[in-house]
C-alpha cells in the first residue's frame, strides 16, 4: 500500500519542503510518511494540498500526545503492516457493525434515541457549500498552533492516509485504520470531507457538505456514533443533542479514548 515516498519526495521542486526527515515506524518496513523538523508553517499545507494530484502526497497536520510530543508521529509509533487496504471494507457495512455492537453496551440505548438500537442506514450526501479544497485550507489555520508538524503521505486519497500512516489512534475502538479509512472515504464522496490533521489519537476533517437540517443531521450523527462513539458517550450524551451540534458545521473531529 505503500509508494516509493523517497521518489516521490525527489521529484518535488526545491524548496518545496521545509527542513525534515522520513520516519520509520516501530514495526519495520518503509517510512510510511516525510516529517517536517519543527511546527507547520502558515500557507504550506494548503499549497501541498493544491498540488496533490500532481505529486501523490497529502499533506497532513501532525500533532502529538500533550504530555509526550514525540508521540506518535516523532517516534514512528506507528504500525503500516498491521493496516487493511480500504478497497477491502464497505463502509456502510462496518458501520451496521459498529451501530450494533454499541447498542450492546449499557450505556448504547439511552444514547441512540431517538433512533432505537436499529441500524437507521447510511445518510443522504449533503449539498456542497463550496469547493472542499477551500474549506480543507480553512480549517487548517486553526490546527496550526505553533506546535503541530507538517506531514506528507503517499496516498491517493486523503482517507487512505489513515491506514498509509499506519496510525493507532483508535486501538482500543479497532485495531485497523484501514476500516475507518473505507468510511472516511464514503464521506469524502457524500459531504465533501477532507482529512486535514490527525493526532495522537483524534482525527480531523473538514467538510464541505455538512448536513443544514435536524433531520439530515441525525442521520448523520448516528453515522459518526457508529465510527467513534465517545463523542457521543463522552461528549453531548445523545444523538439527538450531538445531531444540533453538527448542524452546518464545516468541521468534524474524532476522539477514541
Amino acid at each position: 500500500m505503500i509508494t516509493d515516498l523517497p521518489r516521490l519526495l525527489d521529484a518535488l521542486p526545491a524548496g518545496t519542503l521545509p527542513p525534515g526527515r522520513l520516519v520509520t515506524p516501530e514495526d519495520g518496513g518503509p517510512p510510511p510518511y516525510w516529517l517536517s523538523d519543527g511546527p507547520a508553517e502558515p500557507g504550506r499545507w494548503a499549497s501541498l494540498r493544491a498540488r496533490h494530484q500532481e505529486t501523490g502526497l497529502w499533506p497532513l497536520v501532525l500533532s502529538g500526545l500533550r504530555s509526550e510530543e514525540n508521540r506518535p508521529w516523532v517516534d514512528g509509533e506507528v504500525c503500516p503492516a498491521r493496516m487493511s487496504s480500504p478497497d477491502r471494507h464497505d463502509p456502510a457495512e462496518l458501520l451496521a457493525r459498529w451501530w450494533g455492537g454499541h447498542g450492546e453496551n449499557p450505556d448504547g440505548t439511552e444514547a441512540l434515541a431517538p433512533l432505537g438500537v436499529r441500524w437507521p442506514g447510511p445518510a443522504d450526501p449533503g449539498q456542497p457549500a463550496g469547493a472542499p479544497g477551500e474549506f480543507a485550507d480553512e480549517y487548517v489555520d486553526f490546527l496550526e498552533d505553533g506546535q503541530a508538524r507538517l506531514g506528507l503521505v503517499p496516498a491517493a486519497r486523503g482517507a487512505d492516509t489513515l491506514a498509509v500512516t499506519g496510525w493507532t489512534g483508535p486501538a482500543n475502538f479497532t485495531n485497523d485504520s484501514g476500516e475507518l479509512a473505507a468510511v472516511v472515504r464514503s464521506w469524502e464522496e457524500r459531504f465533501g470531507a477532507r482529512v486535514v490533521g490527525l493526532g495522537f489519537d483524534i482525527l480531523h476533517l473538514s467538510v464541505a457538505a455538512p448536513p443544514t437540517s435536524s433531520e439530515h443531521a441525525l442521520r448523520v450523527a448516528a453515522e459518526h456514533f457508529a465510527f467513534c462513539p465517545d463523542n457521543v458517550w463522552q461528549g453531548s450524551g445523545t444523538l439527538a443533542a450531538y445531531a444540533e451540534q453538527i448542524v452546518g458545521l464545516n468541521c468534524w473531529s474524532f476522539w477514541w479514548d
